[in-house]
């Protein structure tokens, strides 16, 4: 099945997926319509993420990458109205400038400095069960 993510500095050495982070792990959204990721990559921008550029994916190679990666990942269902957090990760996994020839190897940040208010949490979560 095809699905559609949000990637930053989509085919370049420095690529990044959209993650939401939630209880400590990062989700990878698979949105089953592309126009419906696309008007969540434009409400990113809005809240100053870089320009995402939403690409055609399998969702086998996703839900394979995300395993490798240690990340989760959630389908949106075509017609959902997902809509990203108020709030946002003080500091990213993913440098947008970084020069590609010379990034670190992957690593995961310390968890304390990727937590979100409890609200923000339980706001989340029940959009998450929304998407069920």
């Amino acid at each position: 099945m095809v699905v559609y993510v949000l990637l930053f500095n989509a085919r370049t050495d420095n690529e990044g997926i959209h993650t939401l982070r939630v209880d400590h792990e990062d989700i990878v959204l698979m949105f089953e319509n592309e126009d419906d990721a696309t008007r969540f990559a434009v409400m990113l921008e809005a809240q100053d993420f870089p320009e995402a550029t939403v690409e055609a994916m399998d969702q086998a190679e996703i839900e394979a990458f995300c395993d490798d990666a240690g990340y989760g990942y959630k389908i949106v269902p075509e017609g959902s109205l997902a809509i990203p957090p108020e709030g946002r990760v003080e500091e990213l996994d993913w440098d947008p400038d970084a020069d590609p020839d010379t990034l670190p190897s992957p690593a995961k940040p310390e968890e304390d400095s990727q937590t979100l208010s409890q609200a923000e949490l339980d706001r989340l979560r029940k959009q998450f069960e929304n998407l069920l």
